[in-house]
């Protein structure tokens, strides 16, 4: 990991550019390092199951914003403020969490 030393232009700064490097800030130090390698990583079964919900719930959110009456009743229900994508979303996980 390489650290940037006192490179007002990338202070503060994280991210990642084109799957190579990433940023990292950790405090007032700011870090350049190695794109993670994924491949080879296996998920449990539970990690599986935990990806696949949230994929169903995504697939609810969207669902709920497509469809203008949807996304109104729905809206209704939330506090100003609040985004109705998110909120399925959480309703989603809240109502089919095992």
């Amino acid at each position: 990991m390489a650290r940037y030393k006192d490179n007002k232009i990338m202070e503060g700064t994280s991210g990642q550019f084109n799957q190579q490097m990433v940023l990292k800030t950790y405090g007032n130090k700011t870090f350049l390092c190695k794109y993670p390698d994924m491949s080879k990583v296996e998920f449990t079964d539970g990690q599986k199951a935990e990806q696949n919900l949230f994929a169903d719930a995504i697939a609810y959110a969207r669902s709920i914003i497509n469809d203008p009456e949807k996304k109104a009743a729905f809206k209704a229900t939330l506090e100003p403020g609040r985004r109705v994508y998110n909120a399925a979303i959480a309703a989603y996980l809240k109502e089919n969490k095992k």
